[in-house]
């Protein structure tokens, strides 16, 4: 089935080329996805309730609409009011607005499981309400997050293939167009699929190393 000089000479060049790309559209969607979903998410507990509505709405409707859909509005329907976005700049921020809502929900579950007589303390302590977030609330909670958000990381580096409808040319794309003009689909996606197992893998075994650097003995699951 495998011809290893096509394999060479054809499909390793374009795939490494898409699977740069690809890890460009990862890399920043992964970061301020995370990092916006921190914020969003303690504004939906500790935020005034307008800003607690807003952030609401926003979960709500990044998580009710499809991806794909998001991706479409960005590219090919803001320039109807005259906001024009390249694909990589589209794909990157329909990305980061949609991992920004999945992870605010991780955070928000993480920071309501925070125990009230801490924030208490802190209070009782002189903390204000800003210092008791950042000191002792939001790094409680973003440990508690870490598994979720990590699979949120996780379905990023997959879906990051949606990229390529919106003529963002990343690992799936170049594939998409080397198969069609070879009609070696097979061979093609088979090794595509790979790409992506390597990527999840390497994701994964990071994530993990993360969440043992931030572990705190006694603080959640047991260290393995």
């Amino acid at each position: 089935m495998f011809d290893v000089g096509f394999l060479v000479d054809r499909v390793f060049p374009s795939l490494n080329a898409g699977l740069w790309m690809s890890v460009k559209l990862i890399v920043p969607s992964a970061v301020f996805g995370l990092l916006f979903g921190v914020i969003i998410g303690v504004v939906r507990v500790f935020g005034k309730p307008w800003m607690q509505r807003v952030a609401n709405a926003y979960t709500a409707l990044f998580r009710g609409v499809p991806l794909l859909v998001q991706l479409f509005i960005l590219y090919f329907g803001l320039p109807n009011i005259g906001i024009y976005l390249e694909p990589y700049a589209a794909s990157v921020l329909g990305f980061i607005l949609c991992s920004a809502a999945y992870n605010s929900e991780y955070v928000r579950g993480a920071l309501l499981s925070i125990r009230q007589g801490q924030l208490s303390a802190a209070q009782a302590l002189g903390f204000s309400t800003m210092q008791t977030l950042i000191s002792i609330v939001v790094p409680q909670a973003v440990r508690r997050a870490l598994p979720g958000c990590g699979n949120e990381i996780v379905y990023l580096i997959k879906y990051s293939s949606l990229a390529y409808v919106i003529t963002c040319i990343e690992l799936t794309g170049e594939a998409k167009v080397l198969a069609s003009r070879t009609f070696r689909f097979t061979e093609v996606f088979l090794v595509v699929g790979a790409y992506y197992l390597f990527l999840v893998t390497v994701a994964s075994w990071l994530l993990h190393k993360v969440e043992e650097h931030f572990h705190i003995p006694g603080f959640g699951r047991p260290r393995q």
